[in-house]
């Protein structure tokens, strides 16, 4: 046997990332990994070449790439000109994927439409449940059948307010290893764009929550990229807490994504303001991806030092880059991985942080005298 070479279980040993002989085995059906030389008693024996290609796998399998889009990117050299024709491949798959999210997102709906109910309309929900199992849809007035089961379901829809958190019981996955706190804040998130698949790209530093509400409970200043994610958040809960908000890119006309990110790069004063926000306060980003990455260099190159950055902005290439950077920076965090996010989202997270500081007043007058002493 060769010194330089590696069994099975050392090959995955080296290359790590949970792979298992299993799975090395798996991608040699598949052509992901040539097949080895055998020894002399017929084991498999695997080269450095080997564990370099396995751990491209791993990496491009660990960041959400399916087996066979890494198969046609490792058959790609560098260099060559097929990369065009490559591009083309994975934008097809790309297609493909959706389409199949899509025909997955129909399916949750439907089922989210049966679990989603709450116990006001479980009575007839369980009446459409049996009346779905015996369903003869082979025909046209089957199919009305089907419709008319779903009208009578959603009728009771009339009789009562709709139990946000009942509903949320039933399809949340299980959240009890997380703090309440925790659990709230991912409930609202969910509530806010009404996904409840959001739960698996939602991500927490450890100190996240306690670096929160320690700033808010000493009154920091909260910085929001604009003024669209300032008019989001919880005012009445702020002012109480004595929490100063400052817009950095303050124009009341920008209020989208691609407006912010331009109006960001156009205008180095608001790189500038960014430099001078307080230490110890709290950055919501919403919109701007280029704010979240000025932030990361700017924490990086310790010009300042917030308690906490809730990173949300959308974009499609810049933004789940400047998230990345953002998980990276050992500061307290709060982000929504990928392309996912916005201003509603990014305020909602530091509402239902305040929210979990102080009960909201059932009046506001003492905003009144609040101000007036401001005044003064």
């Amino acid at each position: 046997m060769n010194a330089s070479c590696l069994t099975i279980k050392e090959l995955t040993d080296a290359v790590g990332g949970g792979l298992t002989p299993r799975m090395v085995r798996h991608y040699h059906q598949l052509g992901l990994l040539p097949q080895p030389v055998r020894s002399p008693s017929n084991y498999r024996l695997y080269t450095k070449k080997d564990v370099l290609r396995l751990q491209r796998i791993v990496a491009l399998k660990q960041q959400g790439f399916q087996l066979n889009h890494i198969r046609n990117i490792l058959e790609v050299e560098p260099e060559a000109d097929t990369t065009v024709n490559l591009m083309g491949q994975l934008q097809q798959q790309y297609r493909a994927v959706m389409q199949q999210i899509s025909q997955l997102r129909q399916t949750a709906s439907a089922l989210e439409g049966l679990l989603g109910r709450d116990r006001h309309c479980q009575i007839i929900q369980a009446e459409v449940l049996a009346q779905l199992k015996l369903l003869d849809v082979e025909t046209q007035a089957g199919l009305g059948g089907l419709e008319n089961l779903w009208s009578g379901l959603d009728a009771e829809i009339h009789t009562h307010s709709e139990a946000f958190s009942e509903s949320l019981q039933r399809l949340l996955p299980d959240l009890s290893h997380r703090s309440e706190i925790e659990q709230h804040l991912i409930s609202q998130l969910v509530l806010a764009c009404g996904d409840v698949s959001l739960v698996s790209f939602v991500k927490l530093s450890r100190d996240a929550i306690a670096a929160s509400r320690g700033a808010l409970s000493a009154s920091c200043q909260i910085v929001v990229d604009t003024q669209t994610v300032a008019a989001a958040l919880d005012q009445t809960r702020l002012l109480h807490l004595g929490c100063h908000i400052e817009t950095l890119i303050d124009n009341p006309h920008i209020t989208t994504a691609t407006e912010a990110e331009l109006a960001f790069w156009q205008h180095r004063e608001w790189r500038s303001k960014l430099q001078q926000v307080n230490q110890g306060c709290v950055l919501v980003v919403g919109y701007a991806p280029s704010v979240l990455i000025e932030i990361c260099e700017a924490i990086a190159n310790q010009k300042i030092q917030p308690a906490l950055v809730i990173g949300m902005p959308i974009g499609f290439s810049h933004a789940p880059a400047a998230k990345r950077q953002l998980m990276q920076q050992g500061i307290p965090f709060i982000t929504v991985e990928g392309t996912l996010g916005g201003g509603a989202l990014a305020a909602t997270a530091l509402n239902a942080l305040v929210e979990s500081l102080i009960d909201k007043p059932d009046c506001h007058c003492y905003l009144k005298d609040l101000v007036d002493s401001a005044e003064c």
